[in-house]
């Protein structure tokens, strides 16, 4: 049975449409997106702008319908090869290309005057759950053009290149660039992982040398580049000594175009030497790009690649929550529909108890995430318009700026808690929700007819790129220990706290509050074994009095994360898949309270929780013995 059919793939979706309407802080962001309503050609208020968003993501919705969707089994069929040194695409991708062109979808999220839509974030990527529910990689070749766009500006706004008068760009280093990727002429490319860096950006190899006639020009190889053909590449490259070849504070960002004009002549820049032959994602093209004295352009300083590069890096990992959450959405839709209408002893699949906790609890997880994926879009947002406005359109009155400074740091702390926490769980429920639908198809779930093996195949990279799912907890926890480490006082009296509201409390606040004194007790544990490994290690060298002068000196504020975190780093994923669960409950359970009628989706979540948080906390108080894994790296052989 194929994929169910659907007339718009944003009207049949109860729960994103819900989301839009309700979680969304358009009271917040509409205002800052239009200056207070004061922007020339824009809307005049906070309905006409609500309103043509619907209109837009409602006509996205009925393409992806009718033009993606009947052409995502050919896409994957066909792929991309390599002929001649250029990428060629398959037929139906440059129909839809050319269809999205037609309908100025690239430029949603660019200002008016850069010739875009000046859309919010959460509008572009609830499109790009859309787009990816019908194939992912139709959503990411769609992302490359205004995600490329939208980092150029967002890199001239920070090295204060960019000019703006009442609201308005006047001026941008990458104007043109930035308008080409708006208008579909061109796009770009995030230019990061080489043979021997991939996740270790640290290793990489790649570097660029200033020449006497001022440019700069850069050698090296990168592989694994999505979309890594088109114009407009942002490249990170080694520009410290040539004797340091390690390391992130010698790394520096450059755009580096595809092809280039010499004495009237289109010249190759960069050359494509590989498309890559992929397990999924194959409507997308991933390839390996061949550096030789490529002429490259400074973004920002020297040695702040890393830093730059991660503004592209953290909106892409939420674009990609976005996606897996498309995956997710379209593996249950599919279940949902083969269970409907297959029997099985006696009646229909849905039917049977068993399978109907299994559909049940897909759709509570999802709706789990998509709260939480724009409850991290609300702050990452908030922070980055009230960056911007800060620095090219500060308010007057210094009470109101002062108000926006604390909105500010607020917003942008809590869009980095919680992006890798997005990120990590979409991903790895993508995986889960795709391989959950196969086997909900049975024998036919493994016959391409379904589609059902295209899903889980393109689901396979999301815990992947953008930084693995590992990386992403590891994130998360050096930060949820930092905090603790820089306030441990509050830490005890907040633990003291919660334990007693989890006793008094009732009704789905306790719940909750029962779930984060497991987490409070998970994280106790591994502060434990923290300090004690701490302590044992500083207090092994020299005299009774120099061991009693680290215990009153700086004990507590001289921290490693590589060296000192070491008991915590191995639950790196625990402690992630906690602070997850405890987040979405969090979630769900505010939505409860201002809207009754979602409260039986909270009531769902936290039943199912509350056991798997505790199975968490109970295994990292007793499944790893840090010293065995210490001996099994050194090739020991591990007790049995």
């Amino acid at each position: 049975m194929p994929v169910p059919p659907s007339d718009n793939y944003y009207t049949d979706n109860e729960d994103l449409r819900w989301h839009l309407n309700n979680t969304v802080d358009w009271n917040t962001l509409i205002p800052l997106y239009e200056r207070e309503f004061t922007l020339p050609d824009g809307p005049a208020d906070l309905a006409e702008a609500k309103e043509s968003y619907v209109d837009i993501i409602t006509m996205v919705g009925e393409f992806v319908a009718k033009e993606v969707a009947p052409r995502a089994e050919a896409l994957d069929r066909t792929g991309n090869s390599l002929v001649d040194g250029e990428v060629v695409e398959p037929d139906e991708m440059k129909e839809i290309i050319g269809q999205l062109r037609d309908l100025g979808m690239f430029g949603l999220n660019l200002p008016r005057e850069m010739g875009g839509l000046n859309v919010p974030f959460a509008l572009y990527f609830a499109i790009c759950e859309v787009i990816a529910r019908a194939d992912c990689g139709t959503m990411t070749t769609f992302g490359f053009f205004g995600g490329i766009g939208m980092s150029l500006l967002a890199y001239s706004a920070k090295e204060g290149s960019m000019e703006m008068k009442d609201g308005v760009i006047t001026s941008c280093r990458f104007q043109k660039e930035i308008e080409e990727t708006g208008t579909g002429e061109a796009w770009g490319a995030m230019v990061l992982t080489e043979p021997d860096a991939g996740s270790d950006l640290a290793a990489i190899r790649t570097r660029a040398t200033k020449h006497e006639d001022g440019n700069w020009r850069l050698n090296g190889e990168k592989i694994f580049i999505t979309s890594g053909h088109g114009q407009y590449g942002i490249v990170i490259a080694r520009t410290d000594d040539p004797e340091n070849e390690i390391g992130l504070d010698g790394l520096s960002l450059f755009l580096v175009r595809r092809w280039i004009e010499k004495d009237g002549e289109k010249i190759e820049n960069v050359r494509v030497t590989k498309v890559e032959k992929k397990v999924g994602h194959n409507s997308s093209p991933t390839v390996s790009l061949l550096y030789e004295d490529s002429v490259g352009e400074q973004i920002g300083e020297l040695g702040q690649g890393f830093k730059l590069m991660l503004i592209l890096m953290n909106n892409a990992r939420v674009a990609v929550g976005f996606e897996a959450i498309g995956v997710c959405h379209q593996a249950l839709k599919m279940a949902n529909h083969y269970a409907g209408q297959r029997r099985s002893m006696g009646k229909l699949l849905k039917d049977h108890e068993l399978m109907a906790d299994i559909l049940q609890t897909m759709d509570t997880e999802l709706r789990g995430m998509r709260a939480l994926a724009f409850e991290t879009v609300n702050h990452v947002e908030v922070s980055q318009r009230l960056e911007t406005r800060l620095r090219y359109d500060a308010p007057s009155d210094p009470a109101i700026r002062k108000e926006f400074e604390k909105r500010y740091k607020r917003a942008k702390r809590k869009a980095r808690r919680m992006t890798p926490l997005l990120k990590f769980i979409a991903a790895e429920k993508a995986v889960e929700f795709s391989r959950i639908n196969m086997q909900v198809h049975g024998g036919m779930g493994y016959m391409s007819e379904t589609g059902a093996d295209r899903l889980l195949r393109d689901a396979l990279v999301l815990p992947v790129y953008e930084g693995t799912s590992q990386i992403q907890a590891l994130m998360v926890l050096k930060d949820h220990l930092g905090d603790v480490i820089r306030d441990p006082t509050g830490f005890i009296e907040k633990a003291v706290r919660l334990r007693v509201a989890a006793q008094t409390s009732r009704g789905l606040e306790r719940a909750l509050l029962q779930a984060k004194v497991k987490l409070h007790s998970a994280t106790e544990t591994i502060l434990r074994r923290i300090l004690a490994a701490k302590l044992k290690s500083e207090m092994s060298q020299g005299t009774f009095v120099e061991r009693l002068a680290i215990l009153s000196g700086d004990f507590m504020k001289s921290w490693d994360a590589k060296k000192d975190f070491s008991h915590g780093l191995v639950h790196a994923e625990r402690i992630c898949q906690m602070l997850v669960d405890v987040k979405i409950g969090q979630s769900l359970v505010h939505q409860a309270e201002r809207h009754p009628e979602r409260r039986i989706y909270a009531e769902r979540y936290l039943k199912r929780m509350l056991p798997r948080v505790t199975c968490l906390e109970l295994e990292i108080e007793g499944s790893v013995d840090l010293d065995d894994l210490t001996r099994a790296m050194a090739g020991e052989a591990a007790a049995v």
